[in-house]
């Protein structure tokens, strides 16, 4: 069989991308496994350590022998900590609530490890990421659907994927019908991760918590302020903003009106805000640092541009209209209904389509600057 190219595949350790190794391999490409090392193995981490841990790149190296394709170890430690972990602890500490998983997707693999595999004379590189891509003759553009898998997709974390990067990307599994059959097709080839579990917490934060973290990372996030109600009156202490976030219930006082979550945070003031669960809900928000998939720009575009609209990975996709910012580096997200803790620092990422089609194309994305109140 003449090869369809040289494809490498990211490799972590876990079911998912040796699968993808492995369906490829099948398809008659060339594969080439890569596993990137980017952070040490904690000694609690049992028998199955996060995707990035040192038993994460064993499994990786048996699941490529299994399959038969060369595979090799990149030390990207440093790399890692100074694009993902480092703006992890700099957002906590201004009171921000960043996904380090958004940030992993567009500085590690699909923009250094892409340029590592172009480097190896690689015309692609394979995730096992549940997501789907496709050239759009009518609009000369590369789009971003999600998985056909919908519990599975993972789609919200990859929006930040540039024209030059989906044209370089394979993503076989967000065609598969479940990730059932990714486990099938895993056990049909005697791959021995085929029941591994699926790593659910962030991979460089030990079992102790992210409060532990960013502390050893930054003593100086635990630095204590004013705990304000939404009428302004001081109600106790925080134990510091970078240990709250918008809608987060723990680590505040009892009210005999009833359960607190965190409404809003001040960084310049030192402050964190709490309300009741009704003070959550909001229908208006700034976005900045925008990424554009589906197309080039709001000004390529009528607006309000309508779409559906998440503001976190989990959170159900709701109808929103976007309108332009300022010199258009920033736009307005309008909801039809209230959006439960509009976040500051999560991702926004905008969905369209037509047809079939209708909110699967990924239009965009970007980063909750700011909510909006009416």
């Amino acid at each position: 069989m003449m090869s369809k190219g040289i494809v490498v595949a990211a490799m972590s350790g876990g079911v998912d991308s040796a699968v993808t190794a492995a369906l490829l391999k099948e398809e008659g490409y060339e594969v080439i496994g890569i596993t990137l090392q980017i952070w040490q193995e904690h000694a609690d981490q049992g028998k199955y350590g996060g995707c990035c841990s040192l038993g994460a790149v064993e499994d990786a190296r048996r699941a490529s022998a299994k399959i038969g394709i060369p595979h090799y170890v990149l030390n990207f430690r440093d790399y890692f900590a100074d694009k993902v972990i480092d703006k992890f602890v700099s957002e906590y500490s201004k009171g921000r609530t960043p996904n380090p998983c958004v940030e992993c997707n567009r500085s590690v693999k699909f923009d250094e490890l892409l340029r590592q595999a172009e480097n190896l004379g690689a015309d692609f590189l394979a995730t096992g990421h549940y997501g789907r891509i496709r050239f759009n003759e009518a609009s000369g553009r590369h789009e971003l659907l999600k998985a056909k898998d919908t519990d599975k997709d993972q789609s919200y974390a990859l929006y930040t994927l540039t024209q030059e990067q989906l044209s370089k990307t394979l993503m076989p599994l967000g065609h598969l019908d479940s990730k059932v059959e990714t486990r099938r097709l895993a056990n049909e080839w005697g791959l021995a991760l085929a029941n591994k579990p699926d790593s659910q917490e962030i991979c460089f934060v030990p079992k102790e918590g992210y409060v532990t973290f960013l502390t050893e990372k930054n003593p100086a996030v635990a630095q204590r302020g004013k705990l304000r109600d939404t009428s302004g009156k001081i109600i106790g202490e925080h134990l510091g903003i970078a240990f709250y976030t918008v809608g987060q219930r723990k680590r505040l006082p009892s009210s005999s009106d009833g359960a607190l979550f965190v409404v809003s945070i001040d960084a310049e003031t030192n402050t964190v805000v709490v309300g009741k669960d009704e003070d959550l809900f909001g229908t208006r928000c700034e976005v900045d640092a925008l990424s554009w998939s589906a197309i080039s720009s709001l000004d390529a575009v009528e607006t309000p541009y309508p779409v559906t609209a998440k503001i976190r990975y989990n959170a159900k996709a709701g109808f929103a209209l976007l309108t332009p910012g300022k010199e258009n580096e920033t736009a307005f997200l309008d909801f039809e209904t209230p959006q439960r803790a509009i976040t500051p620092g999560q991702s926004a990422v905008f969905y369209g389509g037509a047809g079939e089609d209708v909110g699967q194309v990924v239009v965009g994305g970007g980063t909750i600057l700011r909510e909006i109140k009416s």
